[in-house]
């Protein structure tokens, strides 16, 4: 039998121990404003030097903070969030590291909040189950392989509902500063990467990849986007060394992403570990054919054979035949271009609408479900 859920505003306490400010964070931030857009009331407990503390009230919404770390600070802080949780009479409780799940999690137990979520962002297996069964009444995933992972380890599939992350998709311009940043002539190729400088982003890969190709055509070139030390230098060396400095452009970090997606022939990410894998369809909604590895949630943020290639993890010939021939086709990267416009920026999957719906409906239905 199904469950009809109706529509009320929620009271909706978020918790988020981690300090940076990554694609977890990210997707907290989109969360709360296109949450507090459907009409719900959203705060925040976060630790006092966060980003995320930092973000959220400039936009407006009232952060709580206070320190995370220790046995002192861990006793302090389920008696504090236990009192706000009660004070605030919190429909919903939603946790998204293990830290926060065990302290803000018990606190919520211990306060009788209706409703507790963690949110799981990670494409690794959970250690113990504790911060998915004991504490939190359900579970929230970026994916459905995420959410496959979770079943598998004995989550009963009625708690756990996939919520994809929602991609910022800014207007097309159909122009790009980069091939003027670079030099490059008209008919030069560029296979783009944008990826955190980190071992499981797979940058060695894509380079081995694509060494035959700049090898074989003069007009080849491979641009990568993203810092972290030390891998960034360690990559630099590496580019060096195999002596591709003139035909590899290493450009750090950038804050203007989407203009040099634009200036992309292909994206490509051998990726050895990806929870979803948003950067493909953030590519897609620029109209980038896109080349990946087949691993974890990414075959989810693009549809095979039609706006891209997969190839199996760690077979570099796979990955260079996968570039060749989008290299050495034109109208193939046109098409495949279209098909991820139609797919990433026009289907709606991924829009902010879709995200807040399937969270939203999580909550009313788990609500509804634990009354019971």
């Amino acid at each position: 039998m199904t469950t009809t859920t109706v529509f009320r505003p929620l009271r909706i306490l978020h918790s988020e121990a981690a300090t940076g400010w990554g694609g977890q964070e990210q997707y907290i931030h989109r969360m709360l404003l296109a949450m507090r857009e459907r009409g719900h009331t959203l705060e925040a407990v976060c630790q006092p030097h966060a980003k995320l503390t930092e973000r959220l009230r400039q936009e407006g919404f009232t952060v709580h903070t206070l320190p995370m770390d220790g046995p002192v600070n861990y006793v302090r802080g389920v008696a504090r969030i236990r009192a706000l949780l009660r004070a605030g009479r919190f429909d919903v409780l939603n946790t998204h590291s293990r830290r926060d799940t065990m302290l803000a999690g018990v606190a919520g137990r211990l306060a009788g909040t209706p409703l507790i979520v963690r949110t799981r962002h990670l494409a690794k297996k959970p250690g113990s189950l504790l911060s998915y069964t004991v504490v939190p009444h359900r579970v929230t995933t970026a994916s459905e392989f995420v959410r496959r992972g979770l079943t598998e380890r004995g989550v009963p599939e009625s708690h756990v509902a996939v919520v994809y992350p929602a991609v910022e998709l800014p207007p097309l311009t159909g122009q790009s500063s980069l091939r003027k940043e670079l030099r490059l002539a008209p008919n030069d190729i560029v296979v783009g990467c944008v990826a955190v400088m980190r071992k499981q982003k797979g940058h060695k890969e894509l380079i081995d990849a694509m060494a035959p190709l700049i090898a074989e055509r003069p007009n080849v070139h491979l641009v990568l986007v993203g810092g972290g030390s030390p891998v960034f230098e360690e990559i630099q060396a590496y580019v060096k060394e195999r002596g591709l400095s003139r035909r590899v452009h290493m450009l750090g970090m950038r804050n203007d992403v989407p203009d040099l997606l634009q200036g992309f022939d292909i994206f490509a990410l051998a990726t050895r570990q990806e929870a979803s894998g948003t950067v493909f369809v953030e590519a897609g909604a620029m109209g980038v054919p896109v080349v990946g590895t087949r691993v974890d949630g990414v075959p989810e943020m693009m549809r095979e054979g039609e706006n891209g290639f997969l190839v199996p993890l760690d077979d570099i010939a796979a990955l260079t035949a996968a570039l060749r021939r989008l290299v050495e086709d034109p109208e193939l990267r046109q098409r495949m271009g279209n098909a991820g416009l139609e797919f990433c920026r026009h289907s709606g999957y991924f829009s902010l609408q879709a995200m807040v719906d399937r969270v939203e409906s999580a909550y009313l239905r788990w609500l509804e479900e634990l009354k019971k």
